[in-house]
Parts: structure tokens; C-alpha cells; sequence
């Protein structure tokens, strides 16, 4: 009887033991994974990752020294033709300086799917493998997998190689859709330290493992004389190894909710950065361990710091625009407005200058560190305290821990008595403390020359307005004939604005009366188009025949007409990440509306206003009638840019109420 508990405690032991650290082996594509036809866990899901495996090791050979090996492979498994884009696979690699390249290889690269009851394999062919530039530094290489159905199992390999020690790729254990295994195993010899973080709600198992390893020199000697002798001798050094390995099974798909500024900044993954380099009989050698000393390592590099004390390129130019000027208002005004009108921005990303601020002045392009440093050091010569701040862009997610490659953007700064002015010279539709949408991303790390820093709040605080004065009138027939005057401030104005301009007139009034219930737009105009200092103003006359209903001789009419709020974007019953609107606003509509002779009305819908917790925001709705005519003013205000997951609730019944207070009818009937 012992023996029997015995043998069924070892065989748990072993189940226990298979579930933590599964084999798998590509090549090995079971029928059971062929047959499979949706998710036992999402049946929802496109396609799932049945495994993903990855390994990081810091390796040695004679000609390179270490050098940092990266070899993933993955097996992904397709139940609806939504899922095909999985069989699009990409790896972004550095393509820059010799010396930092990184290679890129695929490999066992093939589409399983079942026949006739028979496996069937299909190889990638190598017109399916291509390189494409990103930039000047980046390439991207791709594959498209063949004869992709619904019911096929994927897999792929890649390895890539590099002698940049500091590049050690990220590793997301979670994505779109749902993970069964992931598991990614480091290897780092002694001489290396790196510091991991992880991001996510979901955490992986850690194993730790320290091994001995050794590396094998040979030298060659020569001695002269009568004939040249060589000798060869070998040494071994001995270092030690750590294995770190992490596990995470059963990972769901990550969901886009509405406001999300970057959902990967709430995925499970885990990234890495060189902390300390100690050979033997060697300094430590340390780099950045905390956000002073990133920034601190950022200012001091060739294409950033030294950038900003080069004046000579623009000193004639600036001397003659602020001649008798010394508000430093107008000062800041008249230096942004010189840079974006003399520079345009190439579309390209980065706090490092690619050609440099004097070339890019010259070539009248460049890219954002080249435009925003030159802005910078143009302030600076006139007198202002300015400085440069690394941004993190909303695609790029937050800065959450320190690391060089945290920012990707740069922006500029004037402090004045009342606080930091931020300023960015590549959006044409920018204004001081009106930044493009892409760097609105918590927070910055503004650098002085001295090399310190301080965290800036890139969040805007002051409410950008968009009040609406509407007057219509309402005929027999329910046909709806009207005019309005819409008035944007701050980030409202600019988003207008570049709609506005993107598009030819003809082109965006039809998308403006598609999306209004196919209203027909006339005598159309706009004020301040190019007074970008000042709020746009757009006027327009309307008619609509689908605005009102007519139901036993009564007129039925939502008084916001196509302005209102018709679906709540918060319908989840919890919310797993914050809400981001970008920035705080107040939407404000004044109505007027005539009533149609031999009408009278017979319900209207009651004042309300509801106000959150915390200032949160509000919403008020009022409504009076006059004769044969009725005057309503609805505001809805929103005071913060980011909404805390503990306040989901409360936004969720707000916008509920909301909607519906604004989805009630007028009833209007004949006398």
C-alpha cells in the first residue's frame, strides 16, 4: 500500500512538474491542434499563441567578444480569417553604425493544416521574406506565411545577433489574443548586470539558476631569429552564468477599451536595461540607474547636448525678427512661429539629431530632436530660460522605469514666473502649452545645462471649450431648417484645425453632413482659420428631412438635434485601465428652437445636472419655453485628462445618464 501512495505522489510530481515546463518542439504540430475549432477559454478569439518562446544569451567567440544572441520561436494557431494577419510577421532591427548592427534571421518557417485527416506542410518560400527601410537606422524584415486557412497551426523562428550588449529586446507575455504558454529564459554572464521590470497586471514565474561556463582563448606568438617560429597556448577563464527563466500560462487576449492611450502600457511584459559592466581588473562601469542620470547620459551625447550651443546658423536671422522686441511672450511667439515656418518636420522620431540642427536649418527639414533643439537654443539666445524636455509619445508608452530608450521625443521648455511653457515647432497647428496630441503622455524629464533634471507634467490642465450656438426651425412636415456657429479653443481648435486643412472644403462638408443624419450644408464659412492664437469659428446654414419623426400628427424631436451623445463608450462592466481623454473639456451647446405655427408643446424633458466626485465633472441641461419658442443650455465638462480606474464606475453612470437625459424627446403637438 505504501508503495502505491508513494508511486502516485511521484507521478503528481510529474503532471506538476510537465505543467510548469512543457516541451515543445516545433515541427511537432499534433492533430489535435489541427482540429481544434475555437479557444477552450475565449471562443471569441481569432487565433491564440499556443506557445511563444524566447532566449537571451550573452555569448563569447574569439573575433567578436560577447556578443547578444536573441532566438524566439512561436506557434500560433488560427480559427477565423480575422486571425490571418497573425501569418504577418515583422522584426524591427537596428541598422545603423557597424558597431551596433544587429543581424536578422528566420527560420522553420511553415503553415500546418489538416487534409484529409493528414497533416500538410507548407514551407515559406523566399519570395516571402523582405527587408523593408524604416528609417536611417532602423530596417524592418518581414514574412507573409503561405496557404493560410481557418483551422491552421503557424510557426516561425527568428534569431537576431548583435555585439551591442545593451540592446536586449523586450519580451510581452500577453497580447491581443489569448496565450496558452510563454516562456523566456536570459543568460548573463558575471560581468553584467542588468535591472528587469515588469509591466502588466498578470506576472510570470521566475526561476533562478547559476551555472559555471568557460571561455577558451588562444594566443598566437611569434618569435624571430634565423626562422620565424609560432607557438599557440591556450587559456581557459572560468565565469559564472545566471539562468533566469520566466514562465506565464493561460494569458488572456488584451481587449481595447475606449480612451486608451497605449494598451501595451498595461501588458504583461517585461523589459531589461544594462545597469553595471564589471570585467576583471577592470572599473565598474555603470549607466543609468535612475531618471537624473538618463537624462544626465542623454544631454552629454554629441547629437544633443553640444547641438544646442551651435548659434551661428541663425543669430542674423533672429536678430533682425526681434529687433525692438522684448516682451518675452512675443519673443516665444515670434521664435516658434520662425521655426515652423522655416523647418518642416520629416515625420521622423528621436531626441538624437540626425544631420544636425545646422544642416537641417539650411535643408529647411529635419526631424523632431533637429527642430525642437534648434528651437530651443533660439530661445535661449534671446534672453529666455529654456530648456529641452524627453518625451515618451502616446505610441511609444510611458516612461514607466529608467532607460535611455524609455523617450523618444523631445520638446521645449520656457519657465517664466508662472511655470513651464511647452512648446513643440513640428505641429503647424500648435500654440505655447498646446502640444501635438502624440506627446501627451503623463509625464517629460526636462534637462538644464547642468545636467539636472526635474519631471514635467505633460498633462494639460485648462479645459479646451467647444460651444455650439444652434438655432433651427421645425416646420409641419418635420423638415428642420437652421443655422450654426461652432467655437474650438486650445486642443478642440487644433484638432479642427487639421481637419479642416486636410482635406479639400467640398470633401469634408460631405463628411460633416454624412455624419449629421445627411443634413445638406450651406453657406458655409470659417473665421480665424489662420489666427491660430485666436478660437476657430465655423458658421453654416443646414436643412434636414430625417431630423424629426411625425407619429399620429405629433412631432417628435431630440433637441440637440445631430449634436448629441448617442452611445455610451463606457459599457464594460469593470474597466482594467485608465481612462484617457488627452485632455480636459467642456462641451456647451445653446439652442434655440420655433415652434411650428398650430403647434403647441406637449412634453418637454426636465432640467437635470449631475455633478461628479472629486470635481471630476458635470453636466447640466436646462430648458425653457416662450410663446412659440424654446431656449436650452447644455454643458457637459470633463476636468481631468486621466480618469482613474476607481473612478470608472462613477464616469460610467455619469455617461449614462447623460446619453440619456440628452436622447429625450420633445413632443409637440397640433392645437
Amino acid at each position: 500500500m505504501k508503495c502505491i501512495k508513494f508511486f502516485s505522489f511521484l507521478l503528481v510530481l510529474f503532471i506538476l512538474n510537465q505543467t510548469t515546463a512543457q516541451e515543445f518542439k516545433l515541427g511537432k504540430v499534433s492533430v489535435a491542434e489541427l482540429e481544434q475549432k475555437k479557444h477552450p477559454k475565449d471562443s471569441s478569439a481569432a487565433a491564440a499563441i499556443l506557445y511563444k518562446k524566447g532566449s537571451a544569451t550573452i555569448d563569447y567567440n574569439q573575433q567578436e567578444g560577447f556578443v547578444l544572441i536573441t532566438h524566439v520561436e512561436a506557434r500560433i494557431k488560427v480559427y477565423k480569417k480575422e486571425g490571418y494577419d497573425w501569418a504577418n510577421q515583422s522584426v524591427t532591427y537596428y541598422n545603423g553604425s557597424n558597431d551596433s548592427r544587429e543581424k536578422v534571421d528566420f527560420s522553420d518557417v511553415c503553415t500546418f493544416n489538416l487534409v484529409n485527416g493528414k497533416i500538410e506542410k507548407t514551407k515559406l518560400k523566399s519570395d516571402g521574406i523582405f527587408n523593408e527601410e524604416v528609417n536611417k537606422y532602423r530596417a524592418r524584415k518581414k514574412i507573409t506565411m503561405p496557404n493560410v486557412k481557418e483551422g491552421s497551426v503557424l510557426e516561425y523562428s527568428y534569431t537576431i545577433r548583435t555585439s551591442n550588449i545593451t540592446m536586449m529586446r523586450d519580451w510581452a507575455f500577453q497580447t491581443s489574443i489569448p496565450v496558452n504558454y510563454s516562456e523566456y529564459v536570459t543568460y548573463i554572464p558575471e560581468y553584467y548586470t542588468f535591472s528587469s521590470r515588469q509591466k502588466g497586471y498578470i506576472f510570470p514565474k521566475v526561476t533562478v539558476n547559476k551555472q559555471s561556463r568557460s571561455i577558451l582563448f588562444t594566443n598566437k606568438e611569434r618569435s624571430g631569429g634565423l626562422s620565424t617560429h609560432t607557438t599557440y597556448s591556450t587559456d581557459n577563464v572560468d565565469y559564472l552564468e545566471t539562468q533566469t527563466i520566466y514562465i506565464a500560462e493561460d494569458l488572456p487576449g488584451m481587449k481595447e477599451e475606449s480612451f486608451v492611450n497605449n494598451i501595451n502600457n498595461y501588458t504583461s511584459s517585461m523589459e531589461q536595461e544594462l545597469s553595471m559592466v564589471k570585467f576583471p581588473n577592470s572599473q565598474i562601469k555603470t549607466f543609468s540607474t535612475d531618471w537624473n542620470s538618463v537624462a544626465k547620459t542623454i544631454y552629454e551625447y554629441d547629437d544633443f547636448g553640444p547641438e544646442l550651443n551651435k548659434t551661428g546658423y541663425f543669430e542674423d536671422d533672429l536678430k533682425a525678427l526681434l529687433a525692438g522686441v522684448t516682451s518675452p511672450e512675443e519673443k516665444m511667439l515670434i521664435i516658434l512661429n520662425h521655426v515652423k515656418s522655416n523647418v518642416k518636420w520629416n515625420e521622423y522620431y528621436g531626441y538624437s539629431c540626425d544631420k544636425g540642427v545646422r544642416k537641417a536649418y539650411q535643408e529647411k527639414s529635419g526631424n523632431i530632436a533637429e527642430i525642437n533643439l534648434m528651437l530651443t537654443a533660439m530661445l535661449r539666445h534671446s534672453g529666455l530660460t529654456a530648456n529641452p524636455v524627453l518625451v515618451s509619445t502616446r505610441s511609444n508608452g510611458v516612461a514607466l522605469f529608467p532607460n535611455r530608450t524609455a523617450y523618444n521625443y523631445v520638446i521645449a521648455a520656457v519657465e517664466t514666473e508662472n511655470g513651464y511653457i511647452l512648446l513643440d515647432a513640428s505641429e503647424k497647428f500648435s500654440i505655447p502649452n498646446v502640444l501635438p496630441l502624440r506627446t501627451l503622455n503623463w509625464q517629460g524629464r526636462l534637462i538644464r545645462k547642468d545636467g539636472t533634471s526635474e519631471e514635467i507634467d505633460l498633462m494639460p490642465k485648462k479645459a479646451s471649450n467647444d460651444i455650439v450656438f444652434l438655432t433651427y426651425n421645425i416646420d409641419p412636415e418635420g423638415k428642420v431648417t437652421g443655422q450654426a456657429r461652432r467655437q474650438c479653443t486650445d486642443y478642440n481648435a487644433m484638432i479642427t484645425r487639421k481637419n479642416i486643412f486636410s482635406t479639400k472644403e467640398d470633401e469634408y462638408l460631405e463628411k460633416l453632413e454624412n455624419q449629421n443624419n445627411k443634413i445638406e450644408i450651406s453657406d458655409y464659412s470659417k473665421t480665424n482659420e489662420k489666427e491660430i492664437l485666436k478660437p476657430i469659428i465655423e458658421t453654416y446654414s443646414f436643412t434636414g428631412n430625417n431630423l424629426c419623426e411625425i407619429i399620429g400628427g405629433k412631432i417628435y424631436v431630440s433637441p440637440m438635434l445631430f449634436f448629441s451623445n448617442e452611445k455610451n463608450p463606457f459599457n464594460q462592466e469593470t474597466r482594467e485601465y485608465p481612462v484617457d481623454f488627452g485632455f480636459p473639456f467642456m462641451d456647451k451647446y445653446n439652442i434655440t428652437i420655433k415652434i411650428p405655427d398650430g403647434y403647441a408643446v406637449e412634453t418637454l424633458p426636465a432640467p437635470a445636472a449631475m455633478t461628479m466626485q472629486d470635481n471630476l465633472g458635470s453636466f447640466k441641461f436646462n430648458i425653457a419655453a416662450n410663446e412659440n419658442t424654446l431656449q436650452m443650455v447644455i454643458s457637459h465638462q470633463i476636468n481631468e485628462a486621466i480618469v482613474s480606474t476607481q473612478q470608472y464606475e462613477m464616469l460610467k453612470d455619469y455617461y449614462k445618464a447623460m446619453i440619456a437625459k440628452e436622447s429625450e424627446k420633445i413632443v409637440l403637438k397640433k392645437i
